[in-house]
């Protein structure tokens, strides 16, 4: 299964489309494979995927896009599926992956967007590391406002206990509600379940207050959801950031993004970040 699901992450990651440059950093943790594009003068942008979605190919909608006008740094998380090599144990040690991966890019100070787990890994390290962080992009955020959906847990416990490929692509396409999931990278999620990892640090929600964020902050709520309630998200969000700017994408799941609503998605984070 390994081999197949590199060849996917490969097979995908070449459809970026630019000129694409393949980073191993290594350091305390093990080694980080941080896949970049953009001019290399063009101010940072780290993206973190969520947590099974095959690594940073899964951005390939919307890096190129980023590319124009920033240095984009998609980077493997630790842990999981991917190209990445490691383990972190604790949420201490996951912030100090995460700025040693920043010193060995030479980057002192980046935007960051990231989805789902990587979005709380985002947030977690902007509260951790404020010198660090510029502007924050979160999409569809879980453990950041508010927790999982009771149903959203209780449909994705099987594949939790016992993941494969066959119970991933069934648990996709129940939170994508029939919306299109590009077939490579539901391949390369799928083949993610069976990968050898050494799984996420388990998540613990921030006690945010506006004053403890310094980053401009860009929410994108994924309107159709199964993760949470997207409108308990929006106001726990707004009682706990209500500095941020907040998006919804009506016709988006928490899994259709960010491999699909490209257009969409690209242009709101041009809007943002520019």
């Amino acid at each position: 299964m390994t081999a197949e699901f590199f060849a996917a992450y490969d097979s995908l990651l070449a459809r970026w489309g630019v000129p694409t440059e393949s980073i191993e950093v290594e350091g305390e943790f093990g080694v980080t494979r941080v896949n970049a594009c953009g001019a290399v003068d063009a101010p940072p942008l780290v993206l973190l995927a969520g947590y099974g979605a095959g690594g940073s190919p899964a951005w390939f909608g919307v890096a190129p896009q980023l590319a124009q006008y920033r240095r984009v740094f998609a980077v493997d998380l630790v842990g999981d599926a991917g190209r990445s090599a490691g383990r972190v144990g604790s949420q201490a040690e996951l912030h100090r992956w995460l700025g040693g991966v920043l010193d060995g890019l030479g980057v002192e100070r980046a935007d960051f967007c990231g989805h789902s787990y990587g979005a709380w890994v985002s947030l977690s390290y902007a509260l951790q590391s404020p010198g660090r962080v510029g502007k924050l992009a979160l999409l569809d955020p879980t453990d950041c406002f508010t927790g999982l959906s009771p149903s959203y847990i209780a449909r994705a416990l099987p594949m939790l206990l016992r993941p494969t490929p066959e119970r991933v692509r069934s648990f996709l396409r129940w939170e994508t509600r029939g919306i299109y999931v590009d077939p490579d990278w539901l391949d390369l999620a799928a083949l993610a379940a069976e990968f050898p990892a050494a799984g996420p640090v388990r998540p613990r929600r921030p006690d945010l207050k506006s004053q403890d964020l310094e980053a401009e902050l860009l929410v994108v709520v994924a309107g159709r959801s199964r993760t949470h309630d997207p409108e308990r998200l929006i106001r726990r969000m707004g009682a706990s950031a209500p500095q941020a700017r907040v998006v919804r994408l009506p016709a988006a799941s928490h899994h259709s993004i960010p491999a699909g609503h490209a257009e969409e998605l690209a242009g709101t984070l041009e809007k943002f970040l520019r």
